[in-house]
């Protein structure tokens, strides 16, 4: 586990670290486009954070090859070599987009391209656990078409769903996290080797959105643009493919006692990561919510619009951060329930548990104007429009205090500027002094005028 936190510490500071330069560079090239329609935030921001990000993943992948225990990876696989080649070229392709805005049936060639080279060097889906069955093998050509579609439709989850500041980083992270807890008790619970792959570029992914967030959370100082979004839908998609299409259930005879029984056993994970869109379910549920919305208008599967979750979550008077902490929140319900399902599949615990989380989660959806106020305790630690503030009460000697929600600061005009600068007396209210002291000025201009 040792060398898993460092390859994860060194992947994020990296991609911490090359961010900052990223940007001012992002900024000289100019490739911080205008406002759109669809687009949420108000000023133009630089894009290209994958560049910074792409790095990461390199220097991650670099150390890994220089420690004891994880160097095997790339001794007795290639899987780590085609991830790189199939992440170097979409994340070239991310880049040109970034700057030059490349048509989306390119990018859609771009992604099978690189999906296809992945393949050519052995990351590919060989044989799927079908229910009652067992392990069913897939010819050359049927495990191809499949790699290729799983790669294409998470790379482009990802993407769609990258809309609100620190969402597809976020997200992604989550999912991350999650799939590193499967494939790590499978390599070291049951000694499958052929899980170490997909382990280590799980806490890869981790660490290239854990030092991309500070960066990008709202309000954003950079976007990861295509060259990211792209880049880490691919990583996940290979991690995916990888325990998949790769691992052989059949070790698992010692622990379940037959091959069907074993199949079984691991069912309750092994079918959402041979579809890993459950565990990117909401930005999946996107994706096609999305393409049924343009077909249905007459418009291209790829033609922007505002229709995505997290723009119908503002739309309903959810605040920005709050938007992207609900899609959070369901993105982890979803995740961590099915790793959790997976390990205790015989619990009757569970789905209670989910079941009123989801509850929950309905809640927050239907309260868009609750604003929550931090504990005293943590005051500190929150924006200051969850904090609390003390106001006396009206006893004469004050003892009594209460606590009552700090306001929101809002914008002053020229004129509510020119009110704050003027003091107020104790007791009048902001609309009566404001009119005194229009009533004022007017009289002044009488007397010069005299």
């Amino acid at each position: 586990m040792r060398d898993y936190l460092l390859t994860l510490c060194v992947t994020a500071a990296v991609t911490y670290l090359l961010t900052g330069p990223v940007r001012k560079f992002a900024i000289a090239t100019g490739a911080m486009p205008e406002i759109r329609a669809r687009d949420v935030h108000r000023e133009p921001t630089p894009r290209l954070g994958g560049i910074a990000m792409f790095f990461g993943l390199c220097a991650g992948l670099l150390v890994a090859d220089n420690l004891q225990n994880l160097n095997g990876v790339f001794e007795l696989s290639n899987e780590p070599r085609a991830l790189l080649s199939g992440a170097a070229l979409i994340w070239l392709i991310g880049v040109l987009d970034d700057k030059f805005e490349i048509d989306a049936l390119i990018k859609l060639g771009a992604q099978m391209i690189a999906a296809g080279v992945m393949v050519m060097q052995g990351l590919t889906i060989l044989w799927i656990p079908v229910p009652g069955i067992g392990m069913v093998s897939l010819t050359s050509w049927q495990g191809t078409l499949l790699t290729v579609a799983l790669v294409v439709i998470t790379i482009n989850a990802v993407n769609f769903v990258d809309g609100l500041d620190g969402l597809a980083a976020g997200m992604v992270c989550i999912a991350a996290t999650a799939f590193f807890l499967y494939t790590y008790r499978l390599w070291y619970g049951y000694g499958i080797e052929a899980a170490a792959p997909a382990t280590l570029f799980a806490v890869i992914l981790m660490g290239m959105c854990v030092g991309f967030l500070p960066h990008n959370m709202h309000p954003a100082r950079i976007f990861m643009g295509d060259s990211g979004s792209m880049l880490i839908g691919l990583v996940l998609s290979a991690g995916a493919i990888s325990v998949t299409g790769q691992v052989d259930l059949d070790v698992l005879k010692v622990f379940e006692g037959s091959g069907r029984a074993a199949t079984h056993a691991a069912l309750p994970v092994f079918i959402p990561l041979l579809l890993p869109l459950t565990i990117i379910a909401i930005p999946f549920a996107d994706l096609v919510l999305a393409v049924v919305r343009r077909a249905w208008n007459g418009q291209s599967p790829f033609a922007a619009d505002r229709g995505h979750l997290h723009h119908r979550l503002l739309e309903i008077g959810h605040s920005h951060s709050r938007s992207v902490l609900i899609m959070y929140f369901w993105s982890a319900l979803i995740a961590f329930g099915v790793v959790l399902y997976s390990v205790h599949s015989a619990s009757m615990w569970i789905l209670p548990v989910v079941v009123v989380l989801s509850a929950v989660g309905l809640v927050l959806l239907l309260l868009p104007r609750f604003t929550p106020r931090a504990p005293l305790w943590a005051q500190a630690f929150v924006p200051p429009r969850y904090r609390r503030r003390k106001r006396a009460a009206a006893e004469p000697d004050g003892s009594h205090e209460e606590i009552v929600p700090e306001p929101v600061p809002e914008p002053l005009g020229a004129q509510g500027m020119a009110a704050e600068r003027t003091p107020v007396p104790a007791g009048v209210n902001g609309a009566t002094a404001l009119g005194a002291r229009s009533r004022f000025s007017d009289r002044r201009k009488a007397d010069s005028r005299r």
